[in-house]
């Protein structure tokens, strides 16, 4: 019998400053569950590099999905180009967050060093939808149901 999927467990992203991104995911209104310093032989293997030393910080959404920040102190960050690509670029491009105000986020969020991408905007009278740019360049996707 094949292996069924249980559960999305967390999404981990990459910072170069984990305070800076700990404290704009929390503006949001997520939760640190916990920090740790990792390092070892499982998790070099894991990554398939040598002598791996991070920070994490583990965050939750108030309906518990989870968000893993990791800062790397060994080996350097390797910063990839474009550093900040476009919400069109192939790959990973955003974490939709739905929201009790967008205009209320976006503010919060424009205080932890957020950057709105356009505009906000109303989708068919359903949701306020925009796009702010984040820590380590991830795109954070707002949603306000408006019903």
């Amino acid at each position: 019998m094949p292996s069924k999927l249980v559960k999305l467990d967390h999404v981990g992203i990459v910072v170069d400053d984990l305070a800076a991104a700990t404290a704009f995911f929390t503006a949001l209104g997520m939760t640190i569950e916990g920090r740790a310093p990792i390092e070892g032989k499982w998790v070099d293997r894991i990554n398939a590099i040598d002598s791996v030393k991070v920070d994490i910080v583990m965050l939750r959404t108030p309906d518990g999905q989870g968000l893993e920040l990791t800062k790397f102190h060994h080996p350097e960050l390797v910063k990839v180009e474009p550093a900040v690509a476009p919400p069109n670029a192939a790959g990973l491009r955003n974490l939709m967050f739905q929201v009790e105000s967008v205009d209320d986020s976006v503010a919060m969020l424009r205080a932890h060093g957020g950057e709105l991408i356009g505009e906000v905007v109303n989708y068919e009278n359903i949701y306020r939808l925009c796009y702010v740019r984040g820590p380590a360049g991830v795109i954070v996707a707002l949603a306000e149901a408006l019903s």
